[in-house]
């Protein structure tokens, strides 16, 4: 595959010319690896000083919150960008850790060649500012939607806000007794609402974990 044809798969350089896009693979220092299932490609906490685009494989995300008491781990595929919107703003880190499922193909970009393009490519410069503007729109929407009304709505509400992608498995790492107290709920209630759930194929439940094949199930 052609170096601007690996390039069109990501949102950040659609829409640029076949002749902004030689120039761009003319005149930036494109870094191109492979690597084999189970290495790491960054850590949560680590400083978000670069760009990594995954042109092939599968990643294992991983996110976990601040008391370490839940803990999710998807699985996501290429064409994928490693969290672009952290390369700016007064928490320039990583917030996922990512390792691969698969073998994958990546392309990297640090943040110096990314400022150049944002100064020479006007297209990348858009989709740049659209990329991190949608962001911003889906999270001032998120606290306007309409309160769940049923506590199986609740806990489908709080698997979607807590995953990076929604759709998928996903697998939640995380004790009955918190999850209730998350939802401000009692634990059998919790209890009840997840064994339905499981009774009707949405998911599984073991010890100290729950297991979602496909996210957007929950929504039907």
């Amino acid at each position: 595959m052609e170096i601007y044809d690996r390039l069109l798969q990501f949102t950040l350089f659609q829409g640029m010319s076949h002749a902004d896009l030689m120039q761009v693979a003319g005149h930036t220092k494109f870094d191109f690896s492979k690597l084999p299932s189970g290495k790491r490609l960054v850590r949560a906490g680590e400083a978000c000083n670069r760009l990594i685009f995954v042109t092939s494989g599968h990643l294992i995300a991983e996110t976990q919150s601040d008391d370490g008491t839940c803990r999710v781990t998807e699985h996501v595929g290429a064409p994928y960008t490693i969290q672009p919107a952290n390369l700016f703003g007064i928490a320039q880190r990583y917030t996922t850790t990512f390792r691969t499922a698969t073998p994958c193909s990546l392309i990297t970009l640090d943040k110096q060649e990314i400022l150049l393009l944002l100064e020479t490519q006007l297209v990348f410069r858009l989709n740049m500012l659209n990329l991190l503007a949608t962001e911003s729109q889906r999270l001032y929407h998120n606290q306007w939607r309409q309160a769940p009304t049923t506590l199986r709505l609740r806990l489908t509400r709080y698997f979607f806000s807590r995953s990076i992608y929604p759709a998928g498995a996903k697998t939640f790492h995380i004790l009955m007794k918190q999850l209730a107290s998350d939802l401000n709920a009692s634990r059998i209630d919790v209890s009840k609402a997840l064994n339905q759930l499981q009774a009707d194929g949405l998911l599984t439940l073991h010890r100290g974990r729950i297991e979602i094949p496909s996210l957007e199930r929950l929504l039907m």
